[in-house]
């Protein structure tokens, strides 16, 4: 499906002025990489919510430890994804 969708819309940017193509065609890489990048973000953070709800219902005495390993975890899963935007951005603006 994602294939002939690509195909479909090169076939479009390839009937348009050069120029439009070329941005029409930025666009659509730019939120792709960016939609992407947002899926993952969102997985890997869930994921260590999850285990850290599940190590702490495990070891109830370790929960401050294990909250704080998963906080910094977290943070450092959204500054990539940050990170990923500002070159997604970067892309598009070239």
């Amino acid at each position: 499906m994602l294939t002939a969708t690509l195909l479909t819309l090169q076939e479009t940017a390839m009937t348009m002025d050069p120029q439009a193509a070329k941005e029409y065609l930025s666009l659509l890489g730019a939120g792709l990489g960016l939609g992407l990048t947002m899926i993952g973000a969102g997985f890997g953070i869930a994921w260590i919510g999850s285990n850290a709800v599940q190590g702490i219902a495990r070891q109830p005495e370790a929960a401050a430890n294990i909250q704080t390993s998963a906080i910094i975890l977290a943070a450092l899963i959204e500054g990539a994804a940050l990170f990923a935007l500002v070159i997604t951005l970067l892309y598009k603006l070239m």
